[in-house]
């Protein structure tokens, strides 16, 4: 782990909650797919965040950032990157990043998660081209899976690749998987025998999901997600 010293190179909202900010650090930062960063406020404050680049794009550090006023531990962050354009990290941090493996891969992400699942999709096209991949985004509305389309692109493009967004509150026109979206995952998948799963979201989920996807065949040494270094 490195300490940083970063400027603000944008600032993007992709939903009226979720901001893209987009770091340049003054080097490179080599990190795993996977893994995070502490911006750090204080001394004693340090506030994680997932990289949301692949580690082939080490000049930047990408965050999504969930800025609702309410949240001050986020939006405090933001407010930072918008009055001084600058922020220190600490990176890379995290045990839960991509693993080099020939096993069907899941990936299972709840809201602003998707900057974890994100970094973790990017680099596995690019390093291990031909593994089975599959993404569960899930969110409370159609209009929160900000990048949509861009994921739609991606799974096009890569045939090994496949993208299932979940809508807790769907549209009349929705056509896809309405609910939660650990339940979504387990309605597709009846064994996890033989298959990784990356999780990212909230802690509440992350449980969940250990305990029911193992139910079912998940051996927990082929569960990675940051959560469970705490739950």
């Amino acid at each position: 782990m490195k300490v940083i010293n970063c400027t603000v190179e944008s600032i993007e909202a992709q939903t009226s909650i979720v901001h893209k900010v987009v770091l340049l650090p003054e080097q490179p930062v080599e990190f795993k797919a996977g893994q995070y960063l502490q911006v750090v406020m204080g001394e004693k404050d340090k506030r994680p965040f997932s990289i949301a680049n692949s580690p082939s794009s080490a000049n930047k550090l990408e965050l999504h950032i969930g800025a609702d006023p309410a949240n001050s531990y986020a939006f405090d962050v933001l407010s930072k990157c918008r009055q001084e354009g600058k922020l220190t990290v600490e990176a890379p941090l995290g045990n839960a990043f991509l693993r080099d493996s020939d096993c069907p891969a899941i990936i299972v992400a709840g809201g602003t998660g998707y900057s974890y699942a994100k970094s973790v999709v990017l680099n596995c096209l690019e390093a291990q081209a031909n593994r089975e991949l599959t993404l569960y985004w899930g969110a409370k509305t159609a209009a929160d899976l900000y990048e949509l389309s861009e994921l739609e692109a991606l799974s096009f493009s890569h045939p090994n690749f496949t993208f299932l967004p979940v809508v807790e509150e769907p549209p009349s026109d929705w056509k896809g998987h309405t609910g939660w979206v650990h339940k979504a995952v387990l309605k597709d998948i009846s064994s996890f025998s033989g298959k990784q799963v990356y999780v990212a979201g909230r802690f509440e989920m992350s449980a969940v999901i250990r305990e029911e996807f193992c139910l079912v065949g998940l051996d927990r040494n082929q569960l990675f997600g940051d959560a469970y270094a705490f739950i």
